[in-house]
């Protein structure tokens, strides 16, 4: 016993020094007392000279036992640190941009998170050609060749429970590189989360009108006549309707919900800095509103502003639209910062969400349909589609109608679910379960959920990462 004791101290000793030492961040700018778990933070080579830049923060709990977790934002082209910083990561950027405090739902105090920039061009990542013209599949296989470089540096890690999950894009990153992990029986994956993601272009734009349209958004007037050109026998086509009537009213209804001023990631909550509209001129730069996650048709018109736009004297910046970034991007561009996460000065300035890297996507799946019957058919995985309710991006209705169109067995009725808020039980929002599939809505959030409700989306989390039921 005592022999068998001493050799798993001496592995364990083992397993810690495997960490690369040259990636670890030994101090932290902004931290009033540095962390008492690891962090690291530094680049994951793939194809094409491709470098992505990761920042790994161990668990509180446990790391040699805690899954491990990949979170992956979305855009396309938007940064994972968005993810860290703001939503959650163990510390929170604050408002002057320059001190961060620990956050009290942080998911590291369960697992070892991994948040990747992704793909090269957004943030801190880049490719040594800058040529960031990419799409869907290659983001998935790059993604997939990063976590292959990470256990080699990070070896320990290689037998843990693996979980893959992002919001919004990353309804579309987090499946598609889940399938082409599922085809490596070296990596112990278990299971994907999805938060407010873009699962099909066709449900998101068919039910956001009806989610407009219930939520006040478009007057009756509108309603009747959508209903009139667009709807057959009960049933409404909105998205990509070849009828041209349909098609106008569509555009009225979208333009009502992504260009006057509304706020799409949180239908309740105001526009940081005001009603912004698609384009503002913000002295050193333009700055150009992300337009949410409509479908490639109804980007044509905005993609079109934006090449117009690029020939301007001054830069051009995508933001996503009524958030302030500019903590996280005060932040991550001091000189500081950067070299305590070992980022050359060499390398671009930090920005939330890239425009070379949107302007040069490629969008090749319409709806990630095949992927979730791939994954569910080897009846080992299990998958959390999660979506705050008042979120526009991606609204609760159109991920619900996904989720059903799977057609999955039933196992658990659509239900309130609970949390503990101090001393009293909430309702945190709805549930439904299929066999190794749930459905879930958390009441009052956007589409960064633990931003908007941090103790309830830590209750998700908790739950799912421990198979507990909801």
């Amino acid at each position: 016993m005592e022999l068998h004791l001493l050799c798993t101290v001496l592995l364990g000793a083992l397993l810690v020094d495997a960490a690369p030492t040259t990636d670890e961040i030994t101090y932290l700018p902004g931290l009033r007392k540095q962390p008492s778990f690891r962090h690291f933070s530094g680049y994951l080579d793939v194809a094409g000279n491709k470098h992505l830049h990761y920042w790994f923060v161990e668990s509180q709990k446990n790391p040699s036992t805690s899954p491990l977790v990949v979170w992956l934002n979305g855009g396309p082209g938007c940064s994972s640190l968005d993810g860290l910083l703001t939503e959650h990561g163990p510390y929170l950027v604050q408002s002057d941009g320059l001190s961060l405090e620990y956050n009290s739902y942080s998911w590291n105090k369960l697992a070892n998170v991994l948040y990747l920039e992704a793909p090269a061009g957004v943030g801190y990542s880049y490719s040594d050609d800058k040529n960031y013209k990419t799409n869907d599949t290659e983001v998935a296989h790059n993604n997939y060749l990063a976590l292959k470089r990470f256990y080699a540096l990070f070896p320990e890690y290689t037998a843990n429970d693996l979980y893959i999950t992002g919001e919004s894009y990353g309804g579309v990153y987090v499946p598609s590189l889940a399938v082409e992990i599922s085809q490596d029986s070296s990596i112990n994956l278990k299971g994907i989360a999805v938060g407010n993601g873009l699962s099909s272009y066709e449900s998101n734009d068919n039910s956001l009108i009806y989610f407009a349209y219930y939520h006040g958004i478009l007057g009756s007037n509108l309603w009747v006549e959508l209903q009139k050109f667009c709807c057959k026998e009960g049933n409404c086509q909105f998205h990509n309707n070849p009828d041209t009537n349909c098609s106008l009213r569509v555009q009225e209804a979208m333009y009502a919900v992504y260009n006057t001023g509304l706020n799409i990631y949180n239908l309740y909550e105001n526009c940081a800095g005001g009603a912004p509209g698609e384009i503002r001129d913000n002295g050193d730069h333009i700055a150009v509103y992300y337009p949410g996650l409509m479908s490639p048709k109804l980007h044509e018109p905005f993609s079109e502003k934006l090449r117009v736009l690029a020939l301007t004297n001054k830069p051009v910046k995508m933001d996503p639209p009524c958030l302030n970034s500019t903590a996280s991007s005060t932040f991550l561009n001091d000189p500081y910062v950067r070299k305590a996460l070992h980022v050359s000065s060499a390398v671009n300035k930090w920005d939330v969400c890239s425009m070379d890297v949107y302007m040069n996507y490629g969008r090749v799946f319409e709806s990630m349909k095949d992927h979730y019957m791939k994954l569910l058919s080897t009846l080992k995985y299990r998958i959390l589609v999660y979506n705050g309710d008042v979120d526009m991006a991606c609204n609760f209705l159109g991920d619900e109608w996904f989720v059903d169109s799977l057609d999955q067995k039933l196992q658990v009725k659509r239900r309130p679910w609970l949390y503990s808020d101090g001393d009293q039980q909430q309702i945190g929002g709805f549930v439904k379960e299929f066999s190794n599939l749930t459905f879930l809505t958390i009441k009052g959030a956007g589409h960064m959920v633990p931003t908007d409700k941090p103790n309830a989306a830590f209750m998700v989390f908790s739950r799912y990462i421990k198979n507990e039921p909801f």
